[in-house]
């Protein structure tokens, strides 16, 4: 039986399956009262130890630092 529970993505391996599979990923970052909150949304384009790259469904492309910024996908 499979959920629909939002998976974290914080390994390498796991942002490689999610390219792979062209899946979308969310990005939150916590904001000042130390809420997390959506600052994108996209498939994952480009993994480094420091950073993802995300494309949007536009097309632009955002960067997203792995220390500050907490990935989802929703299966």
């Amino acid at each position: 039986m499979k959920s629909n529970k939002p998976r974290t993505l914080q390994k390498n391996i796991e942002f490689f399956t999610a390219a792979l599979s062209q899946c979308t990923v969310t990005a939150w970052q916590e904001d000042p009262a130390g809420v997390y909150c959506e600052v994108g949304r996209g498939i994952v384009e480009q993994i480094s130890e420091d950073s993802v790259r995300i494309r949007n469904d536009n097309g632009t492309k955002s960067h997203y630092d792995r220390d500050i910024t907490m990935f989802q996908t929703e299966k």
